[in-house]
């Protein structure tokens, strides 16, 4: 049995960011409704083209990931019909998900006292770009624009002397960090309602994500009133530690060391690479001795690195006690054997999906396909009591679809 088993959620989202909670929600075992538009649906849906990468046909991983495992049910709260369906189905639910502006939450009526009327035991779940409060609060926003740009990571990240910014990773990288977190918000707030009885309003923004993310190197600037600065490519990663760093293979691939203790890695490296020659050497003898001579330990690294491929490091460097890593693309990582030993990826319908990252007991994740729009309106219906000639009345008066 999964944790949220027995949980309803109603999803009034649209993009990435709030249905990517949705989407994980699901994962832990609850229902998820989603609520289209009863004609144009989640504008998602129409993704096709993201950077130089284009979907034809189905599935489309920009609608799969994020709308794994749920119900849609298309519905147009804009008429008095379709909110009293809407309020149906809040009575029934556990938690009401939204990404709404303020001023539409208002409009369509599914504002936090709204809701509460309906269902006074709803958790009552939001994801904004910028947080609930403010003069920017009813502002709406993107991962791009609101958890990258704003919240510093794009600025960091990017090197001095670079026209523009660096861009980020991937699609939805800031949304899918978003709803990772907002959906750890409801299942806290399922936790308060379950012992104390009292509902909730869970908050969490893109900026708010972004800055956590940052949260480290932010809590460095803070303290000591200076920016972080991103190192210019080709350098080596730490001035003063050889095996915390950037190598590259003979393939013109690279091998990611992060061994912060030196003198702890330095002869199991020297084995590794063959240069048991420098087990002994007293430039780099102590941690003192290693801070000293860096530049002339990365230099001897680099070429014994550059002698072999990647995936010959790969093999040769698994007794390695120092935590290393080769550097992987979003292809290469599909086939990396303990990605798929932890089932890290998971099958939803036609396609594979990255699973959402919490496990329980040692066990995969599943799920099913995104649903194809308004597919479950129907038997959503029937399960509210709906008889078919109401059911055709509301679907002639275009309050469902």
């Amino acid at each position: 049995m999964r944790p949220l088993e027995g949980i309803r959620v109603l999803e009034v989202a649209m993009y990435g960011f709030v249905p990517s909670a949705g989407g994980v929600l699901s994962d832990w075992g609850a229902e998820v409704i989603k609520i289209e538009h009863a004609v144009t649906g989640d504008p998602q849906r129409g993704l096709r083209q993201t950077g130089q990468m284009k979907v034809v046909g189905d599935p489309n991983p920009n609608v799969e990931h994020a709308n794994r495992g749920k119900r849609s049910f298309g519905l147009d709260m804009s008429k008095p019909e379709g909110r009293e369906l809407l309020y149906d189905l809040v009575r029934r639910a556990d938690v009401f998900l939204t990404s709404f502006l303020p001023q539409h939450r208002e409009k369509f009526g599914i504002d936090v006292d709204d809701i509460r009327a309906v269902n006074p035991k709803i958790i009552y779940a939001r994801g904004s770009a910028l947080g609930p409060r403010g003069d920017e609060a009813d502002r709406g926003g993107y991962d791009m624009t609101a958890f990258w740009c704003r919240a510093g990571t794009a600025a960091t990240v990017t090197p001095p002397g670079t026209e523009g910014m660096i861009a980020p990773p991937g699609p939805a990288y800031g949304d899918t960090i978003s709803g990772a977190n907002l959906a750890g918000g409801v299942a806290a707030a399922l936790v308060k309602r379950e012992r104390t009885g009292e509902s909730s309003v869970v908050d969490v923004s893109l900026l708010g994500s972004g800055l956590y993310a940052m949260g480290h190197g932010i809590a460095l600037s803070a303290h000591l009133k200076e920016p972080m600065v991103a190192p210019v490519p080709g350098v080596h990663g730490s001035p003063v530690n050889p095996l915390t760093g950037l190598y590259t293979t003979s393939d013109g691939r690279y091998l990611s060391l992060v061994m912060m203790q030196p003198t702890k890695f330095w002869a199991d490296v020297c084995r590794h690479i063959e240069r048991e020659d420098l087990i002994d050497d007293p430039r780099f003898a102590t941690a003192s001795d290693i801070t000293a001579n860096c530049a002339e330990a990365v230099s001897i690294l680099r070429e014994a690195f550059a002698k072999r491929t990647l995936e010959d490091w790969t093999t040769r460097l698994q007794t390695l006690a120092g935590p290393w890593a080769p550097v992987q693309d979003s292809l290469q990582v599909t086939v990396d054997p303990q990605v798929r030993a932890n089932d890290y990826f998971v099958q939803a319908g036609e396609i594979e999906l990255v699973s959402s990252p919490v496990q329980f007991d040692v066990g995969a994740t599943h799920t099913g396909p995104a649903p194809e729009f308004a597919a479950d309106t129907d038997e959503i219906l029937l399960e509210l009591g709906l008889e078919w000639d109401r059911i055709i009345e509301l679907k002639t008066a275009g309050a469902v679809t």
